[in-house]
């Protein structure tokens, strides 16, 4: 299952990737992260790896992020790994007017498990919406520090 989502951020690009590349920054704007910690001796370098930890629910995930590309400003690509499910995340970054940032995510899923395969199949927006609303919740963080930790 692939699909793209867009959002204009109302900040210039450099502020967008200082904001994005934090990992502390996270909690902000990534709902139910419980917290994370870094795998590699060299976070935020190509190969890195960092352990996600999700309360969604009454449902617990943890998630391996392996990034594949990081040429901050302009792109960073990484793929996240849980029990039957393979994610690609390839994010690119462009300012639009020296103002605001543009991000662009493709999103790639890959299935495993049967019953994930079907999940896919009969909720493909569930995931789209998902991105989107990380992207809607990193956006009221950037711009205006509104934090769903808070919430």
């Amino acid at each position: 299952m692939k699909y793209t989502t867009e959002i204009t951020i109302d900040i210039p690009l450099d502020e967008f990737v200082r904001k994005l590349d934090n990992p502390d920054n996270m909690k902000h704007w990534q709902r139910g992260l419980v917290g994370y910690k870094h795998l590699s001796d060299t976070p935020g370098e190509e190969g890195a790896q960092m352990e996600l930890s999700y309360k969604m629910g009454k449902r617990d995930m943890v998630l391996i992020e392996t990034i594949i590309r990081s040429n901050f400003p302009y792109e960073f690509h990484a793929t996240y790994d849980t029990k039957g499910v393979h994610n690609i995340q390839k994010n690119y970054f462009k300012d639009v007017d020296g103002h605001s940032t543009r991000w662009i995510s493709e999103s790639e899923f890959q299935f495993a498990s049967f019953m994930m395969k079907l999940m896919g199949f009969l909720m493909p927006g569930a995931f789209k919406k998902q991105s989107q609303k990380y992207a809607q919740d990193f956006k009221a963080f950037a711009e205006k520090g509104v934090s769903v930790a808070d919430s």
